[in-house]
């Protein structure tokens, strides 16, 4: 696990250059790219979504590309398009902005959700589909996602769907008064992301993630996962609970976090860290508790709560 956490760290500490205060964020953003998964990051305007994600690339040297998400943007603007090559009388693949390894999709949720959907292949197989033809995304690919929860106008929800396919919900928040004074005198002269150098290579990346398959999670710990999330179907405010999928990222998060910790097990402690980044965005609350302002985040809290910790299990002689 030393590779893993010598990783995470040259990561976090370069990023934090750019992104002040904010180390719990990135964390878990570091988590999300360790285990392949993608980022729903839900802010309000200015408080260095773009950033981050700017930050990630400019750190690991992948490449990156931008799609800004606009209500008249069609399928075929995200994932490409095959145009006819006179000279050669062939159709050419003209690859999309998909076709990178960090993918930035800016306020996602003013597209439609047909173009929306336009990620669900790319996130899900790592591969998109144009006029039938099947094309292998770059490795490592990652999607960071950001939306505007106090923006109403022009904008659509996300398909349930694609809610799933992202591994955790984060936000960054308004910084504190000394960070955000830090943050002025960082930016006096120039950006800190113009300066911002390459700490980590794309193949130790992808060794680190390899890494994380060798961290142990036992029986008593995937039977507390389970217990989560099957808690989430049965709470009275909730419409639809957590999916298999949620289990399946709680599992995942949970193995990169242990492994940063210089951990080649995981324990409860893990799964709580990461139960509500992880599995609020996949609750969906009942119509009844809508009204009342009921809070996803709240019941993953709740569920927390009542679900018991596992402990240790005794072999028999």
């Amino acid at each position: 696990m030393i590779q893993v956490v010598d990783v995470s760290n040259r990561l976090i500490s370069n990023i934090e250059k750019v992104i002040i205060g904010k180390r719990g964020t990135i964390q878990l953003t570091i988590v999300a790219l360790l285990t392949e998964g993608h980022l729903l990051i839900e802010d309000v305007p200015g408080v260095g979504k773009t950033m981050l994600a700017r930050s990630i690339a400019k750190s690991t040297g992948c490449t990156f590309r931008r799609i800004q998400f606009t209500p008249d943007m069609l399928p075929s603007d995200v994932t490409g398009v095959s145009v006819f090559n006179q000279k050669t009388s062939e159709f050419e693949y003209r690859a999309g902005p998909v076709m990178s390894q960090i993918v930035l999709a800016d306020e996602i949720n003013r597209a439609t959700p047909k173009t929306q959907s336009a990620l669900l292949e790319a996130m899900e197989e790592h591969q998109v589909t144009v006029d039938g033809i099947t094309y292998m995304l770059p490795s490592p690919f990652l999607v960071l996602a950001t939306q505007n929860p106090i923006e109403y106008e022009g904008t659509f929800p996300l398909p349930e769907a694609q809610v799933d396919r992202f591994m955790m919900r984060i936000n960054l928040g308004y910084p504190e008064e000394a960070e955000e004074i830090a943050i002025l005198d960082s930016q006096q002269r120039q950006h800190p992301i113009v300066q911002l150098e390459q700490v980590v290579t794309a193949e130790e990346l992808m060794n680190a993630q390899q890494a994380l398959k060798d961290v142990h999670v036992s029986d008593l710990i995937k039977e507390y996962i389970v217990a989560i999330t099957r808690a989430t179907r049965k709470h009275p405010d909730v419409y639809l609970g957590v999916s298999p999928r949620g289990s399946l990222a709680l599992y995942k998060t949970a193995r990169a976090l242990a492994a940063m910790d210089g951990r080649d097990y995981v324990i409860p402690d893990d799964i709580k860290a990461l139960a509500v980044p992880t599995l609020a965005h996949r609750v969906i609350i009942s119509p009844s508790a809508r009204i009342k302002d009921v809070d996803p985040r709240v019941v993953v809290e709740e569920t927390l709560n009542s679900v018991p910790v596992p402990g240790t299990r005794v072999k028999a002689r």
